[in-house]
């Protein structure tokens, strides 16, 4: 959302994100047009070049991916990046930047056996992305979060706001025959005054997440970029995020979403709840056995009919039959077990009339997988 109203504004946008779904050139984006086969080539290349003159360790998959991203964008000069990190924060490869503003999104349990099994302690791994002097914008976070935030952006003199506070926001949701079911938000900010602001991405927490990106877009119009506030709102018309919330086919109607965490899951839940409408809900759910399993199956019996597990399709899966009995353990209810997803599809669509919908997640890998195989061309 930030990168579109940067470019809604005329500047050139650098994006580096992960994961990706179904190309690893996804990552690395200029201008909205993801990097080409040839320039990835050579970026690669001269990392590989640079590594070896250096003497240094083989680098990561991800380091080799995040400084050829940083050679691209110097490439084809940018006049801004937006960078997310990939994992935590503090030792993440990202982190050796400089930035202009820094935004943190809500802070939930995920990849515990890098960042800690406590939120306090995943909070602190993030937090290290805060730079001293520099302005920090974060989403609402529960109190032992935010507590730790406060803490590391006092120690070095970064400004620190949280996006629900010291200022004016509201949000709402309506129907239009145009625009569907969608949230509006407004937000006056100190540079500006944003109203009835079309989120462009389904669910309560996207409206949130708009919030943080106005946020962190005033601050940058009082570092001085060139914010024209209309042609910033109307950039976001141009936001698409493949994979979330995203319905691939309509006969039998499947949605797709990356939710990996038990808090995705929970704003996934929920979000369908508000934005579509149908009978009966079966959820296709494989994730990684590194993952909090336990919350994020509490979360799905609460919008799910019926669950089909399997696996996530990598060697890091959690067993399809495990995930079930935890699952009955924790709900009471009966839950099915396929090998793989096409079988998963397969008691899925016997089980489906035309007012139901199927509901794919727990894993980007997954979800790829899903709209690889069952994607229509009209989707």
């Amino acid at each position: 959302m930030l990168a579109e109203m940067l470019r809604g504004c005329g500047l050139r946008v650098g994006v580096y994100t992960s994961p990706h779904l179904m190309n690893i050139r996804e990552r690395i984006v200029v201008d909205g047009n993801v990097i080409s086969e040839n320039e990835f080539a050579r970026a690669v290349y001269a990392v590989k070049a640079v590594a070896n003159r250096a003497r240094v360790p083989e680098p990561t998959y991800f380091e080799v991916l995040t400084a050829a991203a940083f050679r691209y964008f110097a490439e084809r000069k940018v006049d801004i990046a937006v960078v997310e990190t990939g994992l935590g924060g503090r030792l993440d490869a990202t982190n050796v930047i400089m930035p202009d503003v820094v935004g943190l999104t809500s802070i939930s349990y995920d990849h515990m056996a890098q960042l800690g099994s406590t939120l306090e302690s995943i909070a602190r791994e993030k937090a290290g992305v805060i730079k001293k002097g520099v302005p920090v914008i974060s989403a609402p976070q529960r109190q032992n979060v935010k507590d730790v935030f406060v803490e590391v952006a006092d120690s070095l003199s970064a400004p620190l706001r949280f996006a629900d506070e010291e200022v004016d926001f509201s949000y709402r949701f309506e129907f239009s025959r145009d625009a569907g079911r969608h949230a509006r938000i407004c937000v006056t900010t100190p540079n500006s005054r944003f109203e009835h602001v079309h989120v462009p991405l389904l669910g309560e927490h996207q409206a949130i997440n708009c919030n943080v990106a106005l946020r962190m877009l005033d601050i940058l119009k009082g570092r001085g970029l060139p914010i024209d506030d209309q042609r910033a709102v109307a950039g976001l018309a141009n936001v698409r995020l493949p994979g979330r919330m995203q319905i691939i086919r309509e006969e039998p109607r499947i949605l797709v979403d990356g939710a990996h965490n038990a808090a995705s899951i929970d704003a996934l839940m929920r979000a369908i709840g508000q934005n579509i409408t149908y009978d009966s809900m079966v959820v296709i759910f494989g994730c990684h056995k590194d993952k909090d399993v336990a919350g994020m199956i509490r979360r799905i019996q609460l919008g799910a009919d019926k669950v089909i597990f399997t696996t996530a399709g990598t060697a890091r899966s959690a067993e399809p039959a495990e995930l079930a009995a935890e699952y009955m353990e924790v709900s009471g209810k009966i839950a099915q077990v396929a090998k793989d997803l096409e079988e998963a599809m397969q008691i899925a669509t016997a089980a489906v009339s035309r007012e139901d919908i199927i509901c794919i997640t727990g894993s980007f890998y997954l979800v790829a997988e899903a709209m690889r195989k069952y994607t229509t061309k009209t989707s």
